[in-house]
């Protein structure tokens, strides 16, 4: 990334500003904008999200939001209510106060005297989350958002319950808002109102998957905030972004075909990071293509931003399997709209373990009535190299060779590849299917198998099989009797070279990514009535773009931080062939960092385990357990919290404690030891 020292305007920036809400709690804000916007007021751009501005995410926030309050804007960063220096409590995730609060942070700035009364929204993640539930809202002031890595389905399309089926992303993103919803302010902006506010934080919070359990099917909660359920809502033009190693690939392609806004869309083959931070790479000039969406968009400048494809996407060539990649080989290439006229669905049968090409029938998609059974019984050492739902490329956490997975999935093979396949889209499967018991999922992944055997997932998509016909109102399934089911598998650009084949590998459990069933399940899947669908985007198209369509990275200098103790990442998989445990052990810890302007000592340690013992399905568990600390001079505090979960084939059991430290000294305990019914999952 280049830094630019250098921008069209000069910035002052306020470190801490308080924005009244209606209801006397005040939120904190860091502001950075233009010194002229004293005289000549610009536009603001609000990002709203509650990872603590003033340590946990100074550094990033200070590559981007300086830069484009450099380019004429007022940038504002904003925590939300109950983090950092903003007052409140932070009980869960986009709730109904979350919302109404941006709407008043918005209606705040458009009145200050350096803003020009128009805002936009921006961030990844939660930060998109908010802008595009917010844009919903249709507040008067917001002309426009940009959003990388989102959802506008809640409960199919996030961490929470992929196809019904309950992802352990579930526990550990509950684990990871557990401890950042109990840290303390800091002193040097609170003052000595820093203890009552901790103790609030820590009396108020409650495990967070508590309340994701008690909403296993798709409800109220789950709707609220869902964009989904009324697309026309949102009316200002959007800039949709995401990476096909994220867990957010699908929502970009669903906003392109459902909005009626001006809308752009950007896939790169990134991981959960913002696309000039983008990893794996290549990364790209992000920043600039904000900056012109905000110059269109909020001030009216004729630029062109709406010129070109609707969509534009890496192509991602053929890679051998690995955990983490420093780059993607592949090409940009754009749609025209989405869906695209380019995109032919191609559907190939599923026969004695091959995917049959559409022209052995003589006509696409024929089917057969009554084909034989093939059968699998999936161990629960399927999924065990499956990576994370969502990558964050650190520690490595990208699917790996896919081989010994499918040794206990039920595999469908192409015939080599003559000449090169690509595909742009969401693959669907289409089974014709019997299960042994009530209770059943299936996991569907789509690999890439060089000559040399080994096998690169491309794609996967998970369906909890008492949802076939709603996930409203799920239904037990009748052991034998025969049902259709479509899964569909996660969007992606993947390019198969010439002599390699496309793998289509089924399995009854995909643990720790997806919670298993409550017994293990036989699956019947019958032969020719059964297929796979790829959406197939034929080599001779135009790829619509240039071959270097986006300038290379820039931002700002970030802000100055030393690196006190090092660093440490694990993703370990254990087994004992003696007592048949087995466990994946995931360490991301941060280290202690020094933020070097305010001399606050930070520290961020996550642990994650995942374990079974052999086959016994109700012998799976999974820990998310942190550690955060905030040190100053004489001033110490550390939070502990642990989430356990675990399950029988009734109910779910969940075990978390938080303890608050300050020094050696333990100064608040909290125990919660609760059950959850299991919903026909």
């Amino acid at each position: 990334m280049r830094f630019v020292t250098h921008l069209p305007c000069a910035t002052t920036e306020e470190e801490h500003v308080a924005i009244p809400m209606s209801d006397g709690i005040e939120l904190s804000a860091r502001i950075w904008r233009p010194t002229s916007s004293d005289n000549e007021p610009v536009p603001a751009v609000l990002e709203y999200i509650p990872y603590r501005k003033r340590d946990l995410t100074a550094v990033r926030d200070s590559i981007h939001h300086p830069y484009i309050a450099g380019h004429g804007y007022a940038c504002v960063r904003v925590d939300t209510r109950g983090t950092g220096e903003s007052e409140g409590v932070l009980l869960d995730e986009y709730l109904e106060q979350e919302q109404t609060d941006a709407e008043e942070v918005l209606a705040w700035l458009a009145e200050q005297s350096w803003c020009d009364g128009t805002t936009g929204m921006m961030g990844i993640s939660w930060g998109a989350f908010a802008a595009l539930q917010v844009a919903a809202r249709q507040p008067p002031s917001l002309r426009a958002i940009v959003i990388a890595s989102f959802t506008d389905d809640r409960y199919a399309d996030d961490m929470h319950y992929m196809g019904g089926a309950m992802l352990s992303d579930n526990l550990a993103e509950a684990g990871t808002m557990f401890a950042y919803g109990t840290c303390p302010p800091d002193p040097a902006v609170v003052g000595d109102r820093w203890r009552r506010m901790w103790h609030e934080r820590l009396e108020h919070t409650r495990p967070w998957v508590l309340e994701w359990l008690r909403h296993q099917r798709r409800d109220d909660y789950w709707r609220h905030a869902s964009v989904c359920e009324n697309y026309p809502a949102v009316q200002c033009p959007v800039l949709a972004s995401s990476g096909w190693a994220d867990g957010y690939s699908n929502a970009v392609t669903r906003l392109l075909g459902n909005l009626d806004v001006p809308r752009k869309g950007l896939i790169g083959p990134w991981s959960h990071k913002l696309p000039h931070l983008g990893e794996p790479g290549p990364a790209i000039g992000y920043l600039q293509e904000v900056v012109r969406w905000w110059d269109h968009w909020l001030k009216g400048v004729d630029n062109g931003v709406m010129d070109g494809p609707m969509l534009q996407t890496w192509m991602q060539e053929s890679v051998p399997p690995s955990t983490s990649y420093e780059e993607r080989p592949g090409r940009w290439v754009g749609e025209p709209s989405w869906p695209s006229p380019h995109i032919e669905q191609i559907t190939h049968r599923l026969t004695r373990h091959r995917i049959r090409p559409p022209d052995e029938d003589g006509r696409q998609g024929q089917t057969v009535a009554d084909g034989e059974a093939m059968t699998v019984q999936s161990p629960l050492s399927v999924g065990q190299f499956a990576g994370k739902w969502a990558s964050y490329n650190a520690p490595p956490d990208l699917p790996y060779d896919q081989r010994e997975e499918d040794g206990g999935s039920l595999v469908f093979d192409s015939d080599p590849l003559g000449e090169t396949l690509e595909i742009l889209g969401a693959p669907t499967v289409e089974l014709d299917l019997a299960v042994s018991e009530p209770v059943a999922m299936v996991a569907a992944r789509l690999s890439d198998v060089s000559p040399d055997g080994r096998a690169t997932r491309v794609s996967y998509g998970i369906l909890n099989l008492t949802r076939l016909d709603s996930t409203e109102t799920p239904a037990p399934l009748e052991p034998g009797r025969r049902y259709r089911a479509t899964v569909q598998l996660n969007g992606v650009a993947q390019a198969f070279p010439p002599g390699h084949r496309v793998r289509l590998s089924l399995s009854t459990s995909y643990w720790p990514l997806a919670w298993p069933p409550p017994k293990p399940v036989l699956l019947s899947v019958y032969e020719g009535s059964s297929s796979l669908t790829l959406p197939v985007r034929p080599t001779g198209e135009p790829d619509e773009m240039p071959a270097s369509p986006f300038a290379q990275p820039e931002g700002a200098p970030p802000l100055a931080s030393t690196q006190l103790t090092p660093p440490e990442e694990r993703w370990e998989v254990r087994r004992d062939l003696i007592g048949y445990n087995a466990a994946l052990e995931i360490v991301k810890d941060r280290g202690m960092v020094r933020i070097d302007d305010i001399g606050m000592e930070v520290g961020r340690r996550a642990y994650e385990r995942y374990a079974a013992v052999a086959d016994d399905f109700t012998s799976v568990s999974g820990e998310s357990a942190w550690t955060m600390r905030f040190r100053r001079d004489d001033w110490d505090v550390r939070v502990e919290t642990r989430t356990r979960l675990s399950s029988d084939e009734q109910d779910f059991f969940v075990d978390a404690t938080v303890d608050g430290y300050e020094g050696n000294r333990r100064v608040f305990s909290r125990t919660w030891n609760e059950k959850v019914p299991r919903d026909l999952l």
